[in-house]
């Protein structure tokens, strides 16, 4: 049986109350960390139906759900897993509303693949 529930309230009997808005518009509609080295593999995610290696540190992750248009936030970010290397920085450069592609590159602009790879998508569904 399927219901619906409408409240513009939660309410925690010790945590205190939020409103439904930040649940609804404020929650991540998707994430993952996922390794970028050779095949990559996803550690745990979730809204999210597959992951793409596009070549050395280059990848696209698609959305079990679309979004609503392509002005969502995608925030990134990667390690090299402890290993002390070249400071790397990750940048989104495609946002479709099914998916977003991003690159890992060194300082120097060099594509490079990093062994832990998160991305937070915010924004709304369609």
């Amino acid at each position: 049986m399927a219901g619906k529930l409408i409240a513009d309230q939660i309410e925690h009997s010790t945590a205190g109350s939020l409103s439904t808005e930040y649940v609804v518009n404020g929650s991540a509609k998707a994430w993952v960390n996922f390794n970028g080295t050779s095949t990559i593999a996803s550690r745990d995610s979730k809204g999210v139906s597959g992951l793409l290696d596009n070549g050395t540190g280059n990848y696209t992750v698609s959305f079990t759900s679309n979004m609503s248009g392509g002005d969502y936030s995608a925030s990134v970010s990667s390690s090299s897993g402890g290993v002390s290397n070249t400071d790397t920085m990750v940048n989104p450069y495609t946002w479709a509303v099914s998916s977003v592609s991003m690159s890992t590159n060194t300082n120097s602009g060099s594509l490079t693949d990093r062994v832990y790879v998160n991305l937070t998508i915010h924004g709304d569904l369609a």
